[in-house]
């Protein structure tokens, strides 16, 4: 199944509405996001919790990161949810990921700390971002190498065009065909690439080796000479903003 989020926003609802503490945001993340979902692709659904102040300062092990499955029609979904304090702190490790998560279009569940946290995005973007899509895009591409498969592929070209295109523009957008139109160097292959991963989750990758390697290779030359040349800062400018919104989110944190 294809999700089109306004036909199923009632069902993945319900898949969220069974969390035990308040839940800050919930968003559609992975394979349809990333614009190449296949009929049996999994939703995965990501966001934040907020759990009370006595279960990060007691002596309880906290729940910091929660995850459960459920069912949309058949489909499989995934839910995984950080409290909004790890959630904060993975922000400010530049970590693209997460940033996806948080931006996603495809919204589930919304609050205005949710606004709040969209709102900061510009101020923890790094430079260093780039290292963090480069890694992905490695690990992807050895995935592949090992099993031929097209989603490996494709998340490896995903990962690079989208460091390449946050690099350049300061925005995070992780929407292959979307990128495929705003990034010059994609490769041409890939608009028949995502056409083809729409049959099987796990279908192997008709593409000539080498010349798929030269495009990677390619491109993580052009993801190094855009962090050369981008204009997003060294370090992080909203760690005490985040900070804030941590404490404000919490009122019990404030209670005497």
């Amino acid at each position: 199944m294809t999700l089109t989020l306004d036909a199923h926003t009632a069902e993945l609802t319900s898949v969220v509405a069974g969390e035990p503490d308040p839940l800050l945001f919930a968003t559609v993340s992975g394979s349809h996001l990333y614009g190449f979902p296949s009929r049996d692709s999994d939703v995965d659904l990501r966001g934040a919790h907020l759990l009370p102040a006595e279960a990060l300062v007691g002596l309880r092990e906290p729940e910091e990161t929660r995850g459960r499955t459920g069912d949309v029609n058949g489909v499989e979904t995934d839910l995984v949810t950080h409290d909004l304090r790890k959630f904060a702190r993975l922000m400010l490790r530049r970590n693209g990921y997460v940033l996806e998560q948080l931006t996603s279009p495809l919204v589930v569940h919304t609050t205005p700390v949710h606004a709040e946290l969209t709102a900061l995005v510009p101020g923890v973007l790094t430079s260093h971002h780039a290292h963090h899509y480069r890694g992905f895009a490695a690990t992807q591409w050895r995935l592949f190498e090992r099993t031929g498969e097209l989603k490996p592929l494709l998340y490896t070209y995903r990962a690079l065009l989208t460091g390449i295109h946050l690099m350049r523009s300061g925005e995070v957008q992780a929407h292959l065909p979307t990128l495929v139109g705003e990034v010059p160097e994609a490769p041409a292959r890939i608009p028949d690439l995502v056409a083809a991963k729409t049959a099987a989750e796990h279908g192997a990758a008709e593409v000539p080796a080498e010349d798929v390697r030269a495009e990677v290779e390619a491109l993580h030359g052009t993801l190094d000479e855009a962090r050369a040349a981008s204009g997003l800062p060294d370090s992080v400018r909203a760690g005490d903003a985040l900070h804030d919104l941590v404490v404000r989110a919490r009122p019990d944190v404030l209670q005497g």
